[in-house]
């Protein structure tokens, strides 16, 4: 009767299952179509901000385009983009606090030997991905030739303002002054100020009654923060609170609130990122006078600038970051399209630091003490985008001059595109300047720099955001270098301990005497536990 009963409870179920097949069916159904819409719902509340970003930039095309037709004056012009000079300035009011802490605290958060040897890294990483973009430029340069058939080429025939005047800057003096700019004489003027040398030119009457003409430097201040010496200032100030120990820790703690004061600002000001985005791609396509003409005449030159930041960004920065971590590079860059977004709009590479670190930290899960310690240096001093421009300049108006580049010229623009590039401002057009440098390094003219100028707004985007991946790579091969050293101590700790233990055993079972001798007193103990009083 059991089994009777066992069967009946069986094909009741079975027809209960059969009755209720359908409607689960189309609620399993309807299920999967609402949790496909909720997956949906998910991924833009989680992507929020990366959506809004790319719309801004897709916007501020569409602006451009749209208002371009309107004849705006200068003064309209001006009023289109002040939302986005708004953007601009919130990140720059954001950057000094941001530099400063975070090294601070970063510097003082690692051991004296690991910041030597992530330092180390870094600086090798920085020099070796710079030279490797400088030597892609100037071969790419020779390849696509673009200033070959252009000589014709003038400022006034493309409808630009004259000529740049020629720097009489000297190399050595260039890289006296960054020399100089690591060491500030002020900390506070460091903030608003940097040097720079400028020239005083004296008439001297010859025993022959020629007038000759000698110049002197004159030691400058100019506007600009110098952003070296305040990093090497911080980097210097962390590793000194942690040689003092007990009694840095409150001067510690204050930077690392500070700095954790600072990245909630930064968190307020990326909601206004793509607002700030749109206006400042809009006024900038509403500013050009004849793209059209501009692009015919030197799209070469954009052309061979564009594919060599495409090359180094897209393809040699993520196998060296692939030979490093054997993980997939365009996955950890699929983290930081905000921050690319930002350096595309600003063209600044200091303004796109702070959307950066959160970025790269959230997403990523890169460790603070490494991306606060390494992207503030990075975004200082390597400038893998900015060497590209600049020797794919050089090259350029070499051909334009019809001046055949020698071996020796070449190595020059190397070197010099290298350490200028360390100096570079992080700010829109600061490129331009140091190649006034490598110019005069080869013995180039500087006059056809306006035709740099011209096209600038668009190579400087590109620019940019090879310059800032360069950053990012650097930051997470630094992060999984850390973390490997990490689980290897954990590791050698792990073996010892068990290698200790089974020494022990080892020890107890192989030993006779200790071994006898323990089970003697055991059984004594055992065995005649009133004698041992008896004696006592």
């Amino acid at each position: 009767m059991e089994a009777a009963a066992a069967a009946a409870a069986a094909g009741e179920e079975k027809a209960g299952n059969g009755h209720a097949e359908g409607p689960a069916a189309a609620a399993g159904g309807g299920g999967g179509g609402g949790g496909g819409l909720r997956g949906c719902r998910g991924f833009l509340r989680r992507n929020a901000l990366v959506v809004l970003t790319v719309s801004g930039v897709v916007a501020g095309v569409a602006l451009g385009a749209a208002v371009r037709g309107a004849a705006l004056g200068p003064a309209q012009v001006a009023y289109l983009a002040f939302p986005g000079e708004l953007l601009l300035r919130m990140l720059r009011m954001v950057i000094l606090p941001l530099v400063v802490c975070s090294l601070v605290s970063g510097a003082a958060s690692l051991d004296t030997r690991s910041l030597g040897r992530l330092g180390g890294i870094a600086i090798a990483y920085f020099l070796g991905t710079t030279l490797l973009a400088s030597g892609l430029a100037v071969a790419l340069g020779f390849i696509v030739r673009p200033g070959a058939g252009a000589s014709a080429l003038n400022a006034p025939v493309l409808g630009l303002p004259g000529a740049l005047p020629a720097t009489s800057k000297e190399t050595v003096d260039s890289f006296l002054d960054l020399v100089r700019n690591l060491f500030p004489a002020n900390l506070v003027a460091a903030a608003f100020r940097t040097y720079a040398t400028e020239y005083k030119i004296l008439l001297r009457n010859t025993t022959s009654g020629n007038l000759t003409q000698e110049k002197i430097p004159v030691g400058t201040e100019i506007e600009g923060m110098n952003i070296l010496g305040l990093v090497l200032f911080a980097l210097v100030l962390g590793v000194a609170l942690k040689k003092l120990g007990p009694e840095g820790e409150d001067l510690i703690r204050f930077f690392n609130s500070f700095n954790e004061a600072t990245m909630v600002l930064v968190s307020w000001i990326m909601w206004y990122v793509p607002i700030g985005i749109m206006f400042l791609v809009g006024s900038k396509i509403v500013e050009m006078e004849d793209i059209v003409l501009l692009v015919t005449s030197l799209g070469k030159y954009i052309f061979a600038s564009i594919l060599g930041h495409f090359i180094h960004g897209g393809i040699i920065l993520p196998l060296i970051y692939f030979a490093a971590t054997r993980q997939n590079p365009y996955r950890f860059l699929l983290g930081l399209i905000t921050p690319f977004a930002t350096a595309f709009a600003t063209c600044s590479s200091s303004a796109t630091l702070p959307s950066m670190i959160k970025c790269i930290e959230e997403n990523n899960g890169v460790d603070k003490r490494i991306s606060r310690f390494i992207l503030p240096i990075g975004a200082t001093v390597n400038m893998d985008g900015a060497a590209i421009f600049q020797c794919m300049a050089a090259v350029f108006i070499a051909q334009l001059n019809n001046v055949d580049l020698n071996a020796g010229q070449i190595f020059t623009i190397l070197v010099t595109a290298t350490a200028s590039s360390v100096g570079a401002a992080g700010v829109p057009a600061g490129g331009v300047l140091t190649i006034a440098i490598i110019l005069e390094a080869i013995g180039l003219p500087t006059n056809d720099l306006s035709l740099i100028l011209a096209v600038d707004w668009i190579v400087d985007r590109t620019t940019t955001v090879v310059n800032v991946e360069g950053d990012a790579l650097g930051a997470g091969i630094l992060n999984y270098l850390n973390e490997k050293e990490k689980k290897d101590k954990e590791q050698e700790l792990k073996e010892v301990n068990v290698e200790a233990v089974a020494n022990n055993k080892s020890e107890a079972e192989t030993s006779p005497l200790v071994t006898h001798k323990t089970q003697v007193s055991n059984a004594t103990n055992a065995a005649d536990p009133e004698s041992k009083e008896s004696v006592l």
